[in-house]
């Protein structure tokens, strides 16, 4: 106890820095859960949260036994493990390409080019997808046409085009500023190791593969389980500006009918099964996080806890 007392005496003043994220936390993230025995309960606009009538667990019952339940699931797992293998490997390959780059003024040009993209806001984003992929103005329909003589067909009515759309335009907005962090890790990378394996006469490629990639192994570890942990959790803002009714098959996901049921239903909002439907999303998520800290404990020897 006096160790741990004088080790806050001398540095205290990272403890004080500390408090401004932990207050950010239990303002923002833990005072919110009181909200969440909304899902246990009926709750209309004549009443509050707290003199609702208790339902138990009607609300989850009825999400689990909706016709939608199983469409919904599976747009929402498709989207998000599609997401994960296409975009989880690009910034780590990036990274170690232009890591391997010597040319300093030319690797920060494609830095900065490639992290521009992450600053375009959604709506603006949703906009250039929409008219690049129209079929009559956009350069997909303009091309088209040019090549095979005939309109094409409009891909943001397609249900089956919608996931590619939706995670492709994602890696491309996204990748530049997540491979950042891999850069951060790539830098602490000992200079004399990659001497070493270029006397035993090591290609660039065997360098990158035995030197730069056991380096970053276990940054890559911690983010794909930080990853896991939104596996279920969908940008809603999104994939909400590309739903049109023609591709709803394929986009309606657990956020956007969230905000269906409980704020865009008008007089008929049903906050209870919404928060219920929430609190389902974010028990899975709470799971496959779990699951996947607990796997990567026991294969090797890194883990968020």
């Amino acid at each position: 106890m006096e160790k741990l007392s004088k080790k806050y005496k001398r540095y205290w003043q990272l403890y004080l820095f500390l408090l401004i994220p932990v207050a950010y936390v239990f303002i923002f993230n833990y005072i919110p859960m009181v909200g969440v025995q909304i899902s246990f309960k009926k709750l209309k606009i004549t009443n509050t949260i707290w003199n609702a009538p208790w339902v138990g667990l009607e609300n989850f019952q009825r999400f689990l036994g909706s016709y939608q339940f199983f469409d919904i699931l599976l747009n929402t797992v498709v989207l998000s493990v599609y997401s994960v293998l296409a975009a989880f490997p690009f910034p780590i390959l990036f990274a170690l390409t232009l890591n391997a780059i010597e040319k300093n003024r030319f690797k920060k040009t494609i830095q900065t080019i490639t992290y521009i993209p992450h600053f375009i806001s959604v709506v603006v984003l949703v906009s250039i997808v929409n008219q690049v992929l129209h079929p009559m103005t956009g350069i997909y329909g303009v091309l088209f046409k040019a090549i095979t003589g005939r309109m094409p067909d409009d891909l943001m009515g397609i249900p089956s085009a919608f996931p590619h759309i939706y995670v492709w335009s994602s890696v491309w907005q996204n990748f530049g500023y997540n491979s950042i962090i891999y850069f951060a890790a790539l830098s602490s990378v000992d200079p004399e190791l990659h001497e070493a394996a270029k006397v035993d006469g090591a290609s660039r490629f065997r360098r990158v593969l035995h030197v730069d990639v056991p380096a970053i192994l276990p940054t890559i570890t911690i983010m794909l389980i930080l990853r896991m942990s939104t596996v279920m959790t969908i940008g809603f803002q999104k994939v909400y500006l590309m739903q049109n009714t023609l591709n709803l098959e394929t986009s309606e996901v657990i956020s956007t009918y969230v905000y269906k049921k409980g704020l865009a239903s008008g007089v008929s909002n049903d906050y209870s099964y919404s928060t219920a439907v929430d609190l389902f999303n974010s028990i899975v998520n709470l799971l496959l996080v779990t699951v996947s800290n607990t796997i990567s404990r026991k294969v090797s020897e890194t883990s968020l806890w």
